[in-house]
């Protein structure tokens, strides 16, 4: 089940309820109290656990990021 961060209207907390795709239940203010919550726009982190051999992150070892 996927992580969702709200932010309340009322006193401006930001939380994250994990929940069902699809989910339409009413979410809480741990802090307020509210139900007028608002979903944020979230990003993600992956990260790999295989080994690369050149240097750096880029499979090439010449990352013009870096």
């Amino acid at each position: 089940m996927p992580i969702f961060e709200y932010k309340c209207k009322r006193c401006g907390h930001k939380t994250e309820f994990l929940e069902k795709a699809g989910n339409s239940g009413k979410h809480k203010c741990e802090k307020c109290g509210s139900f007028e919550l608002e979903k944020l726009f979230s990003t993600f982190s992956a990260q790999s656990s295989s080994k690369s051999s050149g240097s750096g992150s880029c499979p090439t070892g010449t990352c013009p990021l870096s």
